[in-house]
């Protein structure tokens, strides 16, 4: 938070546009230009972006909609809300869902898959988008609504709430899939407080522009007009056609998002990319540090959250490398913990050992900070709470990694 923001939430104050209004639908086409989809839908949180999206593709009881086990809880609990089934697939090496698990979930109540990308880093796009549009999966698909008849096979809806500004294979995240959706949360790379964004970029002969005006309307109560058309002269008069639900933006949140995303790609990646180059540059050379992946020829991260693992301990030797770092005044955290070991889920009847490799990744994981005041001094800090809490672990008795 810097003055340049302060002055744009007090502009937005001021100029008689508090809810959504101009700056909002500025915001969206700024979203749209840099991401490359074809139009984009501000919406107060990524969670309600994709219940939205669940809604209007008309997925309910008796569907099951695929979700990585490796995420955070908001991803599985949309499905919950539509009353579907979260099918869980496992993670990869990656931290990001498999593909070969994808397939082995996909059944003929399938409905949509939703990747999500762990930590800013691409999932693999190409083969995912190929699975759904397979001959024999395509045969298996059940069309319930129009919306389904129309795409006629799986729904492919990222969960790019870590990722905005990422690449994969030549193209910005936002455009890789039917429907993208971003988080603008508090901690996210870019933040509007709360709020998020729905990208559309569903095939042809989809009219992505009227899935925008009828997700929009979906947004406010299933009402036709929003305030701001609502202000035109003699344009008051609006229907409800839906019984829909309260989640846009308002303009001091796209006021902040607008500042941000100017600079985005020339002030706050950069510096997210220094910080992730110096914590890898200095960890690399320590056997048992396993670096996340964040760039390679094909992909690069946004760098959100550097997910570092370490080679050959279990959970509970991972807690007390925390604990070590926490008595350093080092504040690290985890990302995530698997959703079929949270109450909720396993009360459902989710288990764990049918995710070994979720179970694993989270098991040996330890975030460190990123974020933009983090300066170099501060990075080396860590780096080395970390490696003394590691070698203060190492010399414990019988646990030896």
């Amino acid at each position: 938070m810097d003055k340049k923001i302060v002055d744009a939430v007090v502009e937005a104050l001021y100029s008689g546009w508090i809810t959504t209004g101009p700056r909002t639908k500025r915001f969206e086409k700024m979203l749209t230009a840099q991401g490359g989809q074809q139009t984009t839908l501000c919406v107060n949180s990524a969670t309600a972006g994709l219940e939205l999206v669940l809604h209007w593709y008309g997925v309910g009881p008796g569907d099951e909609v695929i979700v990585p086990a490796y995420t955070y809880n908001a991803t599985a609990n949309v499905v919950v809300h539509c009353g579907a089934k979260v099918v869980f697939a496992d993670a990869g090496a990656d931290f990001n869902i498999s593909v070969e698990a994808i397939e082995r979930a996909i059944t003929s109540r399938t409905k949509v898959i939703i990747p999500v990308d762990i930590g800013g880093y691409p999932c693999n796009y190409d083969e995912i988008n190929e699975l759904v549009g397979q001959q024999e999966v395509r045969t298996l698909f059940q069309a319930d609504t129009p919306a389904q008849k129309q795409l006629g096979r799986i729904l492919v809806l990222s969960d790019a709430a870590h990722s905005l500004g990422a690449w994969y294979k030549g193209k910005r995240v936002g455009s890789l899939t039917d429907i993208t959706v971003y988080s603008f949360h508090a901690v996210k790379n870019l933040t509007t407080a709360e709020g998020g964004a729905i990208c559309f970029n569903l095939p042809a002969p989809f009219d992505n522009q009227k899935i925008y005006e009828r997700l929009n309307i979906k947004s406010l109560h299933g009402q036709t007009k929003d305030a701001l058309a609502k202000s035109q002269v003699g344009n008051w008069r609006y229907d409800i056609v839906e019984a829909g639900y309260k989640c846009n933006m308002t303009d001091i949140q796209a006021a902040m998002g607008i500042v941000e995303l100017e600079r985005y790609d020339t002030d706050m990646l950069p510096r997210r990319k220094a910080i992730f180059h110096r914590y890898s540059n200095a960890l690399k050379n320590y056997k048992w540090v396993q670096l996340p992946p964040f760039e390679t020829p094909e992909k690069t991260s946004s760098y959100h959250v550097f997910a570092l693992r370490i080679k050959g301990i279990t959970e509970e030797q991972r807690d007390q490398i925390i604990a070590g770092i926490f008595t350093r005044e080092v504040a690290v955290n985890v990302h995530f913990v698997p959703l079929p070991m949270m109450t909720y889920y396993k009360d459902a009847g989710y288990r764990m050992p049918d995710y070994p490799v979720s179970y694993d990744n989270y098991s040996r994981e330890i975030t460190l900070p990123v974020y933009y005041d983090l300066t170099d001094e501060m990075v080396d800090t860590v780096v080395q709470a970390v490696v003394e809490a590691m070698e203060e672990e190492m010399r414990q008795p019988g646990r030896n990694p």
